[in-house]
C-alpha cells in the first residue's frame, strides 16, 4: 500500500515546476495595447556607446612617432655687443671722454619657436611672429641635425610663413584637409618655453573660429591641448598622425595656458604654402571697405543680418563700383553673409580682377552692384588675444 504512492513526490515537484514557470510569465510587462485594441509593439533602447568593445585607444605612440620627427624647433642666432663695464660710470665717461668703447661679438641663441616640415626637399610651415626679427634662422630636427634656414615667403595675414632648410631624407607631415570635427581627440606637438619637444594631447574644442582679432584671415581650430609661449608654428595632428592645423595663438590672462588655444587649419596652410611657392607672396582679393556688425535689432528680426560698411576707401574697388558708407551687404555672388570674416574670407579668394555681384540694402531698397576685385596689400593687426610669444 505505501509502494502505491511513491510517485506522489514527483508529480508534487513537476506541479510546482510548471506553477513557477506561469507565474515567471505572468510578471513579465505586457505590450501597451492601442485604442482600437491592437497590441503595439514594445520599444526597443539602443545604448548610446558601444560598450561591448575592451576599450578605446589607451596610447598615442603611433601617431606621435609618425609625426614628431617632423616637428622642429627654431632658434635665432644673433650677435651681442659686449662692453667693458668701466663704460657705464660717468665719472669715468667724463674724466676720459666719450671716446669709442672697445667692443666684441659673440653669438646669443635664443629659442623661438617651432615649425613643420611639409615637403621632402626642406620646405618648413611656421608661424610669421617666429621669424619677423630674426637675423639668422636655425633649425634643429628631432634626430638632432641642425641647419640654417632661409626665409621663402611670408603671410602677415594669416600669420604664416615658409622657411627652407638643406637638408637630405626628411621626414614629412601630410596635411589633412576636411573631416575634423568637435569632439576629435588631437596632439599639439612643439616646444614650449624652450624646454625641449613635447606632446600635449585635448580635443577639438570648435571649429571655424572668426572675428577674434588674431589675423586678418581667420577660420581657426580651436582645442583645448595645451599651447604654450614656445608651441607656436607647431603642430596640431589627429591620431593618425596628420597634419590638421599650426599652433598660433592662446587666449590667456598670465601668458599659459588656459585650455583655449587656436590653431590655422592646413587647407589655409596649404593655400599660402603654395601660393608662397607660386608667386612669392599670397595674392588675394580684396574691395577697400571697412566693416562693422549689424544693430542686435536687425540680427534678432527676420531681415537680413549682413554687414555693414562703415568706411570706403576712395577710388578702390568698391568706391569705384558705387558702393557707399552706411550700405548693408547681405549677398555677395548669391551666397547670404553671415559676418564680417565670413564676407573678408569669401573676397579674398577671388582672384584680382574678378568680377563680382554684390546685393546692398540702402535705405529699404535693395540695390544689386558688379565689383571688380582689386588686389589686397598687406595690413598689419593688433589683437587682445595673445600669438605665442617667443622665449
Amino acid at each position: 500500500m505505501r509502494r502505491s504512492f511513491s510517485w506522489l513526490p514527483w508529480v508534487l515537484l513537476v506541479v510546482v515546476i510548471i506553477s513557477f514557470i506561469g507565474w515567471q510569465k505572468y510578471q513579465q510587462p505586457k505590450p501597451p495595447i492601442a485604442s482600437d485594441g491592437v497590441k503595439m509593439p514594445a520599444e526597443k533602447v539602443e545604448p548610446l556607446l558601444n560598450t561591448s568593445r575592451a576599450g578605446g585607444v589607451v596610447s598615442f605612440s603611433a601617431a606621435v612617432k609618425v609625426a614628431a620627427p617632423a616637428v622642429v624647433n627654431i632658434f635665432t642666432t644673433q650677435k651681442v655687443k659686449q662692453t667693458n663695464p668701466l663704460f657705464n660710470d660717468p665719472a669715468f665717461r667724463e674724466f676720459f671722454g666719450d671716446q669709442q668703447q672697445g667692443r666684441t661679438q659673440s653669438p646669443n641663441e635664443n629659442s623661438l619657436g617651432s615649425g613643420v616640415i611639409v615637403r621632402p626637399d626642406g620646405y618648413i610651415l611656421t608661424n610669421n611672429h617666429v621669424i619677423a626679427q630674426a637675423e639668422q634662422i636655425v633649425v634643429s630636427l628631432q634626430d638632432g641635425r641642425r641647419a640654417e634656414a632661409t626665409v621663402v615667403g611670408t603671410d602677415p595675414d594669416t600669420d604664416l610663413a615658409v622657411i627652407k632648410i638643406n637638408l637630405d631624407n626628411l621626414p614629412v607631415l601630410p596635411f589633412k584637409l576636411s573631416g575634423n570635427e568637435v569632439g576629435d581627440v588631437v596632439l599639439a606637438i612643439g616646444n614650449p618655453f624652450g624646454v625641449g619637444q613635447t606632446v600635449t594631447q585635448g580635443i577639438i574644442s570648435a571649429t571655424g573660429r572668426s572675428d577674434l582679432g588674431i589675423n586678418t584671415y581667420e577660420d581657426f581650430i580651436q582645442t583645448d591641448a595645451a599651447i604654450n609661449p614656445g608651441n607656436s608654428g607647431g603642430a596640431l595632428i589627429d591620431v593618425a598622425g596628420n597634419l590638421i592645423g599650426v599652433n598660433t595663438a592662446i587666449f590667456s590672462q598670465s601668458g599659459g595656458s588656459l585650455g583655449i588655444g587656436f590653431s590655422i587649419p592646413a587647407k589655409v596652410c596649404q593655400q599660402v604654402l603654395n601660393s608662397i611657392l607660386k608667386d612669392g607672396r599670397v595674392i588675394r582679393g580684396w574691395l577697400g571697405i571697412s566693416l562693422v556688425a549689424p544693430k542686435q535689432d536687425d540680427v534678432l528680426s527676420a531681415k537680413p543680418a549682413g554687414v555693414i560698411v562703415a568706411d570706403v576707401l576712395k577710388n578702390g574697388p568698391a568706391a569705384l563700383a558705387g558702393l557707399k558708407l552706411g550700405d548693408k551687404i547681405v549677398k555677395v555672388n548669391d551666397e547670404d553673409i553671415t559676418s564680417a570674416s565670413h564676407l573678408i574670407n569669401y573676397v579674398a579668394l577671388q582672384a584680382p580682377n574678378t568680377e563680382i555681384q554684390i546685393e546692398v540694402v540702402r535705405g529699404n531698397q535693395p540695390i544689386l552692384l558688379n565689383v571688380k576685385v582689386g588686389e589686397r596689400k598687406v595690413l598689419s593687426n593688433e589683437s587682445q588675444y595673445i600669438p605665442l610669444p617667443r622665449r
